[in-house]
């Protein structure tokens, strides 16, 4: 028997979908409603289009209308717009919106891909001011058109997500003079706060003026003058909103499908909604999380583009299953690669769970092979089983290819006492002989075998105050361009000459730059009898955490 499957939306959902049911089944009547007028396209490069990047419109267009139908004879509508489902008849409402006509549409089979629409709060005088959102083409080619027509000068972003980040570096790629506005302490949330002050260092070195922990107030002389909750008044041509996005369920809810508190449309693991004949898949949907299994929802385009596919085997019998969303997610910001996967300290501290973190900077290759430049690498993981929760590295170049390793390892079940084994691909322009994910197995297996133990960044002004020594144990010029208070220097080669200057009553928390001569200090006075802890990732870590929340305390006082 031919089914008929309606589809309610495109991009990267519904159109996976409609595509992976076509080539399991030549015969069924697939009908995809889309109420713009484009149905595949790519979300993920508009900034890239407005910043020039992009140079041609049309490369946004992952698929065309007339392409998809050609290739795999679907019935496209688009400027369509479904406004209701009618669950007891199996039909939808369906407005064509250029004519206003409406008309039923029947199904057997209902998958739903709304996607998410842009949070756009009430803020006083915003009617008022030029502002933006940007989530769509037609959001894309709106600010392309006044960048073009009316040339500005100022432009401000609300909000340090990925989006807002990608499109300030492409508003100052066009000579723009770009504001950014954080509510919190920091940009981009699926990094903690010590690895963001490295993105805020780069936004700061490119031109961008940036407020964190400030809020807009309001909007005033028809939307030019933007005041902060702190009080300042910033001049601006046009706004952009990037506070974040929020579900399109209406039409979920007005037909009874379950949703959470966050208007997320609650499925179960085949991605079926509590009607047994309709599907619900990408950003519009409660997901579970792959690591602890709780309900989360995470817009990104892996999800959506797997869920899709998982729904067409599923509507033709396959057993398959949605194992829940990691949150694998990058970004270029100017200069820099920013990447995430799994839970950051953050959410593991909310969730009460016991965890260990360390630092690195290790080289995106070889030293001796020319133009390395530093990785800086974070990962977080069970104390005592190894667990791997999560890792996060910012780098000019090699940070795409270690977080999918270590991305793959979460999914895999690899502890960090396997990423030491890990056989990865060197040669001198690509890496060292020890992978920096191999690094990153070794140091953290060091505190699950109990082999060193270990203190933080945000702990070493507190042991300051405290009895005890602070050794620093890099060079004497080192030493001199900056310290922690309190230390005491002796590089880590005229250690063994200089033991008796050391207490042994007293604990001692011995760092270096990066960690790794601090490492070998530790394990050299532990064998003479000391009491001593590894600041890991050593002073860079330290330094750049402090002189970030320094600039903050400035700005705010």
């Amino acid at each position: 028997m031919n089914r008929k499957i309606v589809i309610v939306g495109g991009v990267a959902g519904g159109a996976t979908a409609a595509a992976r049911l076509r080539r399991i089944d030549e015969h069924s009547h697939i009908v995809m409603f889309e109420r713009g007028a484009y149905i595949s396209y790519a979300n993920c490069g508009l900034p890239y289009y407005i910043g020039g990047t992009i140079k041609e419109r049309s490369k946004l267009l992952v698929q065309t209308v007339e392409g998809m139908t050609a290739r795999f004879g679907l019935d496209i509508r688009t400027l369509t717009e479904v406004v209701r489902i009618n669950r007891e008849q199996k039909t939808v409402t369906v407005r064509h919106l250029p004519s206003g006509d409406e008309y039923e549409e029947s199904y057997d089979t209902l998958i739903l891909s709304p996607g998410s629409k842009p949070i756009v709060p009430p803020i006083p005088g915003l009617a008022e001011s030029t502002y933006f959102t940007l989530r769509n083409i037609p959001d894309t080619d709106k600010i392309y058109t006044f960048l073009e027509d009316q040339q500005p000068q100022n432009a401000t972003i609300i909000g340090g997500g990925f989006i807002g980040l990608e499109l300030a570096e492409n508003l100052v790629d066009r000579g723009l003079n770009v504001t950014l506005v954080e509510k919190s302490p920091q940009v981009m949330a699926p990094i903690d706060r010590e690895m963001a002050a490295l993105v805020h260092t780069e936004l700061k070195q490119k031109g961008i003026t940036l407020y964190l922990n400030d809020g807009v107030k309001a909007f005033e002389e028809q939307g030019k003058q933007m005041i902060l909750e702190s009080g300042t008044s910033i001049s601006t041509d046009l706004v952009v909103l990037s506070i974040g996005v929020t579900p399109e369920n209406t039409l979920a809810t007005l037909a009874g499908l379950e949703t959470n508190e966050r208007g997320g449309i609650i499925v179960d693991d085949h991605l079926k909604t509590n009607d047994p004949s309709i599907y619900a898949v990408g950003d519009a949907v409660q997901v579970k999380d792959y690591q602890f299994g709780q309900p989360t929802m995470i817009p990104l385009a892996w999800p959506a583009n797997r869920q899709g596919r998982l729904v067409a085997d599923h509507i033709y019998g396959k057993d398959v299953r949605y194992n829940g969303t990691l949150g694998t997610s990058i970004a270029k910001i100017f200069d820099l690669t920013v990447a995430a996967t799994g839970k950051n300290e953050k959410q593991l501290k909310a969730m009460g769970l016991p965890y260990e973190a360390i630092h690195i900077h290790p080289g995106s290759h070889a030293g001796y092979y020319p133009n390395a430049t530093p990785l800086s690498m974070k990962l977080l993981f069970h104390p005592v089983e190894g667990t791997i929760y999560g890792a996060q590295i910012i780098g000019k170049e090699g940070a795409d290819k270690r977080i999918d390793v270590l991305a793959t390892a979460i999914k895999g079940g690899l502890t960090v006492m396997d990423l030491p084994d890990l056989e990865l691909a060197y040669a001198p322009p690509y890496s060292s002989a020890k992978d920096p994910v191999n690094l990153l197995g070794y140091v953290a297996s060091n505190i699950v075998e109990g082999e060193v133990e270990v203190v933080h960044w945000d702990e070493m002004d507190g042991i300051a105050h405290a009895a005890g020594m602070i050794l620093d144990v890099r060079t004497s010029k080192e030493f001199s361009n900056g310290a922690i208070r309190n230390a005491v220097n002796i590089p880590l080669d005229d250690l063994r000459d200089r033991l008796e200057e050391l207490p042994k009553e007293e604990p001692i928390t011995v760092y270096c730059q990066a960690g790794l001569r601090g490492y070998v200090a530790t394990k050299l006075l532990e064998q003479h009898g000391f009491r001593v802890k590894n600041l890991e990732g050593g002073y860079k870590t330290y330094s750049i955490a402090m002189n970030d929340l320094k600039e903050l305390q400035a700005q705010q006082a």
